[in-house]
């Protein structure tokens, strides 16, 4: 009669966790790894965020616009055609008319303008120094600041200081970059993790129902307590729990990883978003660790090319263009400009170089400008506003260099001591893997109980969890050190 009771309580207790067990295989079956599922790596992650995500391809365009900088900077030296026409008539009577076409050219070095005009003019009460020949006045000269303008004027300040923007831009492009391939690291080992403790808890639930699957027929035979088959599955639909909520973890820490996944067909269309198929698990081999040598290289070059030192250094080179361009406005104005004269030729002549009114020295036409400011307050005061501003950046830069350098340094120092940790860890695994392997061989002597094999294991699932989010915490810190130093070199590697 007691045999016949402590079957039917256990078929019942089978029952009321049947229905969760099986939907808890059916899920096993789908989402263990399998010949099926695909690695995506942590290497062929960034590549992709690199190749197809929105804002590393929005940062391209700065460097772009930087470009367009330059080009509106040097709009300022394009050639220029003129043409201007004054007429007047009054009571039948023709005042003047006058016609001035030409060309300007701009030259770069030395601020130099080359101009040729055309003057056409006529009429009763012209002013006789615009009288011209009747066929035209041509004319060919040059325009040389002497002083002011001779080494550097508002247009090559502006050009040189638009070629300094590029420097700019492109520090902007790394540091943007460099922030979304962090984001997209810390984004992947949280993937790394969830799935690790998916498949960690799931194995420990499968250990969980095979032994109560085998407690149960032992205490069918009688060979074993029928209490032990209610401690068993406690463990089992405690750990089924757990399981859920991990699933739950891994789909939206899939989900956080799904953002990070863009394609495109070239890198001029437009790109769209890409699921990530669900037989995709991340790599379980972790990049190798960092060398004392890679952390010198990496701190040496942080010390020179770190987006923000880049930065920093170009608004210097800027202010001392713009220094250099204030420096010349304290000098007096001086223009002088010279032109070569000649007739110009009837429409059925041919042009004579012989001629006395062809182009020649005594045909000629020069004139000197000079401006001097007696105060030069204005002058003075923005240039002691960009000395300021030079100081001032200077001091920053030295600032921003030794926080970089404590930041590498800072992030150096996390990742040794989560490296140590990490060892210690794996240690630990192993030795609370054979204390649960001694547990087992004296429970199967009868030496041991059930409560302690199901602690033993728990702890071991706990430990082995807590080593997979230590191994994410190693490579997030690695992914840091990266970062403070300003390259995004390792995501590519």
């Amino acid at each position: 009669m007691k045999t016949i009771l402590v079957s039917i309580w256990l078929l019942i207790s089978g029952t009321v966790v049947s229905q969760a067990i099986g939907q808890a295989a059916s899920t096993q079956r789908t989402d263990t790894i399998s010949t099926a599922e695909t690695v995506f790596s942590a290497a062929d992650f960034y590549e992709a965020v690199l190749q197809h995500h929105p804002i590393v391809r929005q940062a391209a365009l700065l460097s772009q616009e930087a470009r367009q900088e330059i080009r509106q900077a040097r709009g300022a030296f394009d050639p220029k055609l003129f043409s201007v026409y004054d007429r007047k008539e009054f009571g039948k009577t023709l005042y003047y008319d006058k016609w001035q076409s030409g060309l300007s050219i701009p030259v770069l070095p030395g601020g130099i303008d080359v101009k040729m005009t055309y003057d056409r003019n006529g009429g009763q009460y012209l002013n006789p120094e615009d009288r011209v020949p009747s066929s035209g006045l041509a004319a060919v000269g040059v325009s040389v600041p002497i002083g002011q303008g001779l080494l550097i004027d508002a247009r090559r300040n502006a050009l040189r200081q638009a070629e300094q923007a590029i420097n700019l831009a492109e520090a902007d492009r790394l540091k943007l970059i460099n922030k979304t391939l962090y984001d997209a690291a810390k984004t992947y080992w949280d993937w790394y993790t969830a799935y690790q403790q998916v498949r960690l808890i799931r194995q420990g639930y499968q250990l969980a129902d095979t032994r109560f699957q085998g407690i149960r027929e032992r205490a069918l035979l009688g060979d074993a307590a029928p209490i032990d088959t209610t401690e068993a599955l406690i463990t089992v639909q405690d750990r089924l729990v757990q399981l859920r909520q991990a699933e739950v973890d891994w789909q939206n820490a899939r989900l956080r990883l799904t953002a990070f996944l863009w394609h495109s067909d070239d890198t001029e269309g437009a790109p769209r978003p890409v699921d990530l198929p669900a037989l995709v698990i991340p790599q379980t081999n972790p990049i190798l660790p960092v060398s004392e040598e890679q952390f010198q290289n990496l701190l040496s070059r942080a010390t020179e090319q770190h987006p923000e030192l880049v930065k920093l250094t170009a608004k210097r080179e800027q202010l001392a263009i713009e220094e250099r361009f204030r420096r010349s406005l304290l000098q007096p104005q001086i223009s002088v400009s010279a032109n070569l004269l000649s007739r110009t030729p009837s429409a059925n002549e041919r042009y004579d170089w012989a001629s006395y009114y062809a182009f020649r020295a005594d045909n000629h036409k020069i004139g000197v400008d000079f401006t001097l400011p007696l105060f030069l307050r204005k002058e003075r005061g923005k240039l002691r506003q960009v000395q300021l501003k030079s100081q001032q950046l200077a001091l920053e830069r030295q600032q921003t260099g030794r926080d970089i350098v404590n930041g590498v340094q800072s992030a150096w120092n996390e990742l040794k001591a989560l490296e140590s940790q990490l060892t210690l860890q794996r240690q630990t695994v192993v030795n609370q893997q054979t204390l649960l392997q001694a547990e087992q061989q004296k429970f199967d002597m009868g030496e041991s109980s059930l409560f302690l094999i199901n602690s033993r294991e728990t702890k071991l699932i706990d430990l082995q969890v807590k080593q997979a989010e230590l191994q994410a915490k190693y490579q997030k810190a690695i992914a840091n050190l990266w970062y403070a130093a300003g390259t995004y070199t390792q995501a590519s590697d």
